[in-house]
């Protein structure tokens, strides 16, 4: 049995990836006879319990000057993650740039114990742009030195690891995809002639190009509508709206988030998921979107070209001709093979991404990382 505790910044943020991704992971290492908990910041600390997986909520210090708050300090955080180390247990670590994901680093270092860090997207240069001098300012004065303790990387995908490589990291890297929850195989009937994207409403989703694209066939495909459905980030939303309206499109709906069975039925009800992201590492809402059933149309800034292998959709330019040519041909796509392109996107979520079988790696890795086994055929050492 292996032993982890999963530390992120924050997890209660429902419309953010690691929210689903990491308890989800926690729980089905659980499922296979692992010891898994997970510890991040909340604005109010508290213990909960999920399938057997203790989340506890740790609250951030109150810091002057205050931007520094901005670094999420926590002592109580780190005494807990403190009084683990002394224990047999190895660290995975969900994200960078904050003083949670350096905490870790700095007792690994002391107790040499195990840790795998996942950078959940931040190495990507969309995403390292951002804030970038502040970032190369934490870097230099707290996270390198807190990286020198990793004993691996956590990669969702092949676009992630070349991330990882390209900052100039040359620690080993473990593959692994995020997993999905895949429901059973009931088929959806009456699917309406609706476009779907679905996500946080943030500039590098790439919305902005769908719309562009959505303007030139929209009066080709009058039988058909655009839906955006996600939370809004920074007024994002008020811009893409002032868009469509310079646009004069007419068949567009902005909605707000959906979660749980309420998102798993928009997924249902689509004829087609559409993701024209700037960037990615992983890309959640497609698996969701397959895992339902439905067709997806995907740009090139996300991983998943599997889903031109698997038949299941279309895996495109991040170009706004290219995009719109290509939504125009999938909505001419009978319904019929629309639906067995669904099926076959349901099949390989549930062959390829259940949860137990990412859960059973995961722990070769971890047991590798504790010189229990030998090296797991997902891990990359050049």
């Amino acid at each position: 049995m292996v032993r982890s505790i999963h530390i992120a910044t924050s997890l209660d943020d429902e419309a953010s990836g690691p929210s689903y991704t990491v308890p989800a992971l926690a729980r089905a290492l659980v499922r296979q006879g692992h010891s898994a908990c997970i510890a991040s910041l909340s604005p109010s600390a508290r213990l909960d319990e999920n399938k057997g997986v203790v989340h506890r909520k740790f609250t951030s210090d109150s810091v002057h000057p205050a931007w520094l708050r901005r670094l999420k300090y926590s002592s109580e955080l780190y005494e807990h993650l403190q009084s683990l180390s002394e224990q047999s247990v190895l660290f995975h670590v969900h994200g960078l740039w904050r003083m949670p994901n350096v905490y870790p680093g700095k007792l690994a270092n002391k107790s040499r114990q195990p840790m795998v860090l996942a950078p959940r997207g931040m190495l990507a240069p969309e995403a390292l742009a951002f804030s970038r001098w502040q970032k190369m300012v934490f870097w230099h004065a707290a996270q390198r030195r807190a990286l020198s303790a990793l004993s691996c990387w956590h990669a969702t995908s092949e676009a992630e690891y070349d991330d990882i490589r390209r900052f100039g990291q040359r620690q080993p890297v473990a593959i692994l995809p995020n997993g999905i929850d895949v429901a059973g195989t009931d088929r959806v009937s009456g699917r309406v002639r609706e476009v779907l994207h679905l996500g946080r409403i943030h500039p590098k989703k790439g919305i902005d190009r769908l719309l562009e694209a959505w303007a030139r066939i929209e009066t080709r495909v009058p039988e058909w509508r655009l839906r955006i459905v996600g939370p809004d980030e920074n007024g994002h939303t008020a811009e893409l709206k002032a868009q469509a309206e310079r646009l004069r499109l007419q068949r567009v709906r902005f909605d707000g988030p959906l979660f749980g069975e309420e998102k798993r039925a928009a997924y249902r009800r689509a004829a087609l998921f559409v993701l024209p992201t700037r960037n990615e590492n992983f890309g959640m809402v497609v698996a969701e979107a397959l895992a339902e059933g439905t067709p997806v149309i995907c740009t090139k800034g996300a991983p998943w070209q599997g889903v031109e292998t698997h038949r299941c959709g279309w895996w495109v330019d991040r170009d706004a001709d290219v995009l719109a040519e290509t939504m125009a041909a999938a909505m001419a796509t009978p319904p019929a093979a629309l639906s067995e392109m669904g099926a076959r996107g349901h099949a390989w979520m549930a062959r390829d991404f259940g949860w137990d079988s990412i859960a059973l790696r995961m722990a070769e890795v971890y047991m590798w990382c504790l010189g229990e086994r030998d090296r797991p055929n997902c891990v990359v050492l050049d």
